[in-house]
């Protein structure tokens, strides 16, 4: 998995690359207007309700733009919010809060859908053994962040990207040349190159489950598109072998149908791709 060394680094860079994109060589209509030496103050406001999320990535921005600006946060990450509810206070060179609030905004209204919409799954599993997970279908770009909201929101990351895991999807299985020799390849590659990584197997039917169980060496079988029976065939195969997870086309109506098949993770990518942005605010106090 993603290190905090890493993790830290990533948001860095988002930070940084997101001020350039959006003030450049300068905010001009705040140094039109405004005052160099002008202070102000704003209440970041919700106007929706859910999960907010995002808060601490705030304070990271702020202190990006200008380490003097002071904020009051009032509601934490991963807290419920409503219509209404102010989050926090930024208190500082006005200048600074303007150049900041757009990067703040786009990223908590993501980060806070993102965090909502897992807690409604997290909500819906619970009382079974199996946990959501979210995947790699993420905006380019600012993917840390996602991962970031799913957690708040209570959920679990996968691995972050190509180089924390060996995932043996349907096409590397095919291009390799099948299942078994695969396996074998990944197992070699890794004693070959040293590299400390986790093998994971998708299946497409309980042939290849089987298949995959003939092999050692195996972390986890992603079981994709399998309907409930077949889950449940799959699930009392594999036993204690090696863990479980189920993927594809599960919603909030299918969820917790497939958790009761004995699942260990259900990973969703609806998760990050399929949100509507919180609507948040950020508004000058006189």
């Amino acid at each position: 998995m993603i290190t905090q060394e890493q993790f830290d680094q990533e948001v860095k860079s988002i930070i940084a690359n997101a001020i350039r994109e959006d003030v450049g060589d300068g905010d001009h209509s705040s140094l039109a207007c405004i005052p160099e030496n002008a202070r102000g103050k704003a209440k970041l406001l919700v106007k929706d309700k859910g999960i907010i999320g995002g808060v601490n990535f705030a304070k990271k921005v702020f202190a990006y733009v200008d380490k003097s600006l002071k904020l009051e946060v009032l509601i934490e990450d991963g807290s419920e919010v409503t219509y209404g509810d102010v989050v926090m206070y930024v208190e500082g060179p006005s200048q600074s809060i303007l150049k900041a609030e757009r990067t703040v905004l786009n990223a908590m209204q993501r980060m806070s859908a993102i965090a909502t919409k897992t807690r409604m799954f997290v909500d819906l599993l619970k009382g079974t053994k199996t946990q959501i997970l979210d995947t790699r279908k993420t905006t380019p770009g600012i993917r840390v962040l996602e991962k970031w909201a799913v957690k708040i929101g209570g959920g679990e990351n996968h691995r972050f990207a190509l180089y924390d895991m060996i995932m043996l999807k349907d096409n590397h299985i095919d291009f390799a040349g099948g299942i078994t020799k695969a396996i074998e390849m990944s197992k070699q590659y890794l004693k070959d190159s040293g590299k400390n990584l986790q093998i994971m197997v998708e299946a497409r039917n309980l042939s290849e489950v089987e298949e995959i169980l003939q092999c050692d060496g195996v972390y986890r079988i992603l079981l994709d598109n399998f309907d409930y029976e077949d889950t449940k065939k799959a699930v009392k195969m594999i036993g204690d072998k090696c863990l479980t997870e189920s993927s594809g086309n599960i919603n909030e109506s299918t969820i917790r149908h497939y958790a009761e098949c004995g699942v260990n993770y259900i990973s969703s990518g609806a998760l990050t791709h399929s949100v509507h942005n919180m609507d948040l605010s950020l508004k000058a106090i006189n």
